[in-house]
């Protein structure tokens, strides 16, 4: 075996917005063979969903962030628009601040051309894509807009490797972008062109390939659910691993989200092809299956005005004011604690303190603690819920978007000992209940989004 894909994980937001929202909204819904969207919580965006995806592919390949040596994010909807997301992303991970990374963004591309440099780099790659495009509420482009992340642990002696690799570049503009500034994915509808524009580079660039392309899964690029039918490929094939019926127009993570599904499914040949508006793409030929852990089940169903809510448009102005107010310096001192919940051991009698600072709770002695990180999962020792006008000034648009939320003490096992937290809950918990620290974006202040985990009610 040779350098390739170790392990892969993937992940999608629970909540699913039906097309018969968007009918009773609209009177029809522009987003042919799309049956279900997955839509981010309020406190959802890119980078919290790529670290859920790379804690599965990290688990799957039996492997952990500081074996790392090089870390790329690519997106088309990064948090920031100017900013390097990977220091964020690697800590939460706990990936060396030595590992190489890179960002790649500004293309649907960008998550199959992030693999590809990391099958070009040494040493073990992890490659975290993850998206969740937004267009106008009445645009064709929203109505397919989905989300999910995937994450590829790439290194030698890998289970799946690519066979065959080509690309075919054409000039094609204006089928699909974001202009400066802009939020929002917008697009030519030229019907013919357009059709055109996707379609042609695609078939041109399997043509391409030296390897043989029969394949019983072809992982294609899906704006929605009809223009891949459209090409020549083996539609069959392209419906065997599928995810944008479900999931919608996941953009960088479409491609990547349609492997691993044929990972997961266990077809040991597959048929991949990236394309970005522009227009371009790039096909591969997959042999082999690296194990894979994917979450992308969804069950909260959304009405159109809860989705509406989720995406920010019908939320008052964030009140003025902040209760919770840290500065930025004060915040990157605690982000070992903030991303990682990471505790400490005292040498001299073994117990487990949080915050890892000052003297030794239980022997009071002034020592330098050894980091230990507690368990994900942890049980709810007290509860209280936040509703409307209960909030701090910081979460009221978090509670306009996704209702109630919960404030608890958790207890997580640490070593030989265990920790209890205050956290903030993603939805009301009980005392008792067990939850499951998962990254999301605590707040923005100073417009810059603060990260932290949250308390996720487990079944």
């Amino acid at each position: 075996m040779s350098r390739g894909i170790l392990a892969v994980g993937a992940y999608a937001p629970e909540n699913r917005v039906p097309a018969e929202a968007f009918e009773d909204a609209w009177g029809s819904f522009d987003a042919p063979g799309v049956e279900t969207k997955a839509v981010p919580d309020g406190d959802e965006d890119a980078l919290t969903m790529g670290v859920q995806a790379a804690r599965r592919a990290l688990s799957a390949g039996d492997a952990d962030g500081e074996a790392i040596d090089h870390l790329a994010f690519a997106t088309t909807n990064p948090p920031l628009a100017e900013e390097d997301q990977t220091p964020r992303l690697g800590s939460y991970l706990g990936v060396p601040d030595s590992a190489s990374r890179r960002v790649h963004t500004g293309s649907t591309r960008a998550g199959v051309d992030a693999l590809f440099e990391a099958l070009e780099t040494d040493g073990t790659a992890l490659v975290v894509v993850s998206d969740c495009p937004e267009g106008e509420p009445d645009d064709s482009r929203e109505h397919a807009a989905g989300a999910g992340a995937v994450a590829f642990v790439v290194g030698e002696d890998a289970p799946a490797t690519v066979a065959d690799r080509a690309t075919e570049t054409e000039v094609r503009p204006g089928t699909r972008f974001r202009g400066h500034g802009e939020s929002d994915v917008s697009g030519l509808d030229t019907g013919t062109y357009g059709r055109a524009a996707f379609c042609e580079p695609i078939e041109a660039a399997v043509d391409a390939l030296s390897a043989e392309t029969e394949a019983d899964a072809v992982a294609v690029q899906a704006p929605n659910g009809k223009l891949p039918y459209r090409t020549s490929l083996d539609n069959e094939a392209i419906a065997a691993v599928e995810t944008v019926s479900e999931l919608g127009d996941t953009a960088a993570a479409s491609v990547p989200l349609s492997l691993a599904t044929a990972f997961a499914e266990g077809h040991d040949r597959t048929l991949a092809v990236a394309w970005g508006s522009g227009a371009g793409s790039t096909a591969f030929v997959v042999e082999g299956v690296a194990p894979v852990e994917t979450d992308l089940e969804g069950d909260r169903e959304l009405d159109y005005p809860a989705y509406l809510r989720r995406r920010g448009d019908i939320v008052g102005e964030k009140p003025d004011g902040g209760a919770a107010h840290v500065s930025v310096p004060t915040w990157q001192r605690s982000v070992a604690q903030r991303h990682r919940h990471e505790a400490g051991r005292c040498p001299e009698c073994g117990a487990v303190a949080f915050p890892p600072a000052g003297a030794c709770p239980d022997c009071r002695s002034l020592v330098d603690f050894e980091p230990v990180r507690p368990e994900l999962n942890g049980t709810v020792d007290a509860a209280t819920t936040i509703g409307q006008g209960g909030a701090p000034p910081e979460f009221a648009e978090q509670q306009a978007q996704q209702g109630a939320f919960g404030a608890a003490i958790v207890r997580f096992a640490a070593g030989d000992g265990e920790v209890s937290l205050p956290m903030q809950a993603t939805e009301s918990v009980d005392v008792g209940d067990t939850v499951r620290a998962v990254p999301r974006r605590v707040y923005v202040e100073e417009g810059v989004p603060r990260y932290g985990l949250k308390a996720l009610p487990q079944d």
